[in-house]
Order: C-alpha cells, then sequence, then structure tokens
C-alpha cells in the first residue's frame, strides 16, 4: 500500500510548519501539496517561508521545491491529494466556508482551527477521549451531500493540559474544576524574536481562550444524538488563561471537586493505567503512556518535561488534597504538537485506521 497523500491548507505558517515537520517519514502519510494565501501561491515553500522557518530542526529537503499553491483553487489542490489538514490563517466565517468547500469537493479536511468547533455534526476530537464522536461523520456527509469528504477538528490547546486528565477520573464524577492555565508564546503564533514585549514578561489576557477552556471539554464529554454532538451539562468549569515568557508548553494549575472523591491512590492508579483507541492500535504518532506523573515537587517543567513521548504524552505533578477543593494538581502539555499539529496527525491516523480516510 502506497501512503496517502496529504495537502497542507495554510502551511507557511507555525502550525503549517509543525505539520509539515510531524510528517516528514511519516510511516502512512505524505506532503504532496502545500496550499497558502495569493501572495505565497507560485513560489516555492523554501522562497515563500525564507527566514521565517520557526521549527528546531531543518526544512524537509520533500517539501523545499514543492510550488506552493492558492488555497483557495480548491479543485486544484483537492486533485493531488486524498485528504488535507488545515492551518489556515482567515476570518472565522472564511475558514468555514473554505474547509466546508474542500469537503464538498472530496477532500477529508483534519482542521486545526477554532471554526467548526461547534458545528453540530463536525466532530471535535481528542482520541483518546472521545473517539466514539466520529460516527456523526455520516450525518455531516448527508447535509454536505458528499460520498467521501468531511471535516473533523481538534479542540483548543489550552484544555490539552488538563482535560484528559479530568477524563481519566469520570468514574468519581468531577463536579467543579478551576484551572488557571499559563500558555506558551507559541500559542500565538510566535517567538521570542518577533514577540520582545513577552520577554521578562506576564500578560493576563489571552482573546477568547477563557470561554474556550470552560467549554470545550463539556463538547468532548457530550453524546452523540440524532446525528449532533449534544455537549455535557458538567463539571462546572472556570478558568483564567495567562500567557507567559515560554517557548512551548502549556502548564495547567488545576483544583476539583469531585461527586464521590477518591483517594489519592486512586487518582494515580487511573492516571498511570488511562489509555485509548490510539494506544490499542498502536497508531504512529500515539503515546505510549499517554499520561505520566512525576513524584517530584518541581515537576512537570516546560522546558524539561514538554517533549514527553515527543510531546504527544500529558505531563502531571503536585497532585495533593486541598483545604477548599478535594484536590488539585499541575498539568503540562505541548502546544504546538499534542495540543495542535501533532493532535491532528494523530487524528488523521485515527481516521485512515477506521476507514474514513482512504485513496481516492
Amino acid at each position: 500500500m502506497g501512503k496517502l497523500r496529504v495537502g497542507i491548507l495554510g502551511g507557511t505558517g507555525m502550525v503549517g510548519q509543525r505539520f509539515i515537520s510531524l510528517l516528514e517519514n511519516h510511516p502512512w502519510f505524505e506532503v504532496v501539496a502545500v496550499a497558502a494565501s495569493p501572495r505565497s501561491a507560485g513560489k516555492t515553500y523554501e522562497e515563500a517561508v525564507g527566514a521565517r522557518w520557526k521549527m528546531a530542526t531543518p526544512m524537509p529537503e520533500n517539501v523545499k521545491k514543492l510550488i506552493v499553491m492558492n488555497v483557495n483553487d480548491v479543485a486544484e489542490v483537492s486533485k493531488k491529494v486524498d485528504f488535507v489538514f488545515s492551518a489556515v490563517d482567515m476570518t472565522k466565517d472564511e475558514i468555514k466556508a473554505i474547509e466546508e468547500a474542500y469537503a464538498k469537493a472530496e477532500t477529508p479536511v483534519v482542521s486545526n482551527n477554532s471554526a467548526h468547533r461547534w458545528t453540530p455534526d463536525v466532530p471535535m476530537l481528542v482520541p483518546e477521549l472521545n473517539p466514539e464522536h466520529l460516527e456523526v461523520i455520516e450525518a455531516q456527509k448527508k447535509r454536505l451531500g458528499t460520498k467521501r469528504g468531511f471535516i473533523v477538528v481538534k479542540p483548543n490547546c489550552s484544555i490539552q493540559s488538563y482535560t484528559p486528565a479530568l477524563h481519566a477520573l469520570r468514574e468519581f464524577g468531577p463536579k467543579l474544576v478551576v484551572a488557571t492555565t499559563y500558555q506558551a508564546i507559541s500559542g500565538a503564533g510566535k517567538n521570542f524574536a518577533d514577540w520582545p514585549e513577552m520577554v521578562d514578561n506576564v500578560i493576563p489576557y489571552i482573546g477568547g481562550e477563557e470561554e474556550k477552556s470552560e467549554q470545550e471539554p463539556l463538547r468532548i464529554w457530550g453524546k452523540v444524538e440524532n446525528g449532533q454532538i449534544v455537549k455535557a451539562d458538567g463539571p462546572v468549569i472556570t478558568t483564567q488563561c495567562i500567557r507567559v515568557p515560554v517557548t512551548d508548553g502549556h502548564t495547567a494549575a488545576v483544583f476539583v471537586n469531585f461527586e464521590k472523591k477518591p483517594t489519592k491512590e486512586q487518582i494515580l492508579k487511573a492516571w498511570a493505567e488511562f489509555k485509548g483507541i490510539p494506544q490499542e492500535l498502536n497508531l504512529p504518532s500515539a503515546p505510549k503512556q499517554f499520561i505520566k506523573y512525576f513524584e517530584e515537587d518541581n515537576r512537570p517543567q516546560a522546558k524539561l518535561d514538554r517533549d514527553y513521548e515527543n510531546g504527544m504524552g500529558i505531563c502531571l505533578g503536585r497532585l495533593r488534597e486541598d483545604t477548599v477543593f478535594d484536590y488539585k494538581f499541575v498539568g503540562l502539555s505541548h502546544n504546538t504538537v499534542r495540543g495542535a499539529a501533532g493532535g491532528g496527525v494523530l487524528t488523521a491516523e485515527l481516521l485512515k485506521a477506521q476507514g474514513y480516510i482512504t485513496e481516492k
């Protein structure tokens, strides 16, 4: 079997670059098309990105000479690929329209964008947590009038640092969650060179982030009814989201009350044993141990631990009882790997393994 042919929409931006670096030598997927804005179209990928390559590893040789296509030439891009990853930088309405256009051109879309996260028949997936939501794809295809085209999205990067930890404890009924996230600058698509104001600084506001952090876990925990995803009623989640001078890695300080308070040993056992379909299927990008708990008081740390399991694992620490809440703990996830492009790649692997994405 040959590799599936992949296109990257918005391939010149930071998340697009991360997709390209993660897909180098991927066993199932091969990047054959890169699409971006009209100003980049017609240039080689190397020329279009120029000095803006932000990954720690060099630009893969196999993409340097690819001619960047106009992302609006939906039919032309679709001819070349079996499916696309979407990381386009447009308005929400423009993203909605262009992703639906690709789906209607019978090209499945795995999106890193937020535009379709609340479209009722579009799954918003963390592959280990809610793979059953993929069943709404059939209803979505009926709405779009497609045979193989559809859209699947991944959730906001901020929630990955604490939602898997809470998901693993659902048998105990988390009912109230307070989380403060300390988010890396790459979450804004920047590094210190283009955001010098972040050096020696903390900004206590990230537009739209708190609403996403409070609501998106409820959609992940929602249920499928009549071809739509109905969000869960609880737990109640309140958050603050703060930008901190860290290159990569979102940290969360979490407080939680339960319906049935577990012991510390029960919590640690649930975290250690938690796995999902990606682990059972041994998907190429799946972390072997999804959740890792550190006993040391000063871990997890973004600089030391964000690359755990190639950036696809979740790191937890400092679990202890609290004087107001039942428990508190600290979480960490890599925001541009697990929280963005890596989560998208793992989603595509699950879609392939379950027969949703095939060769055209």
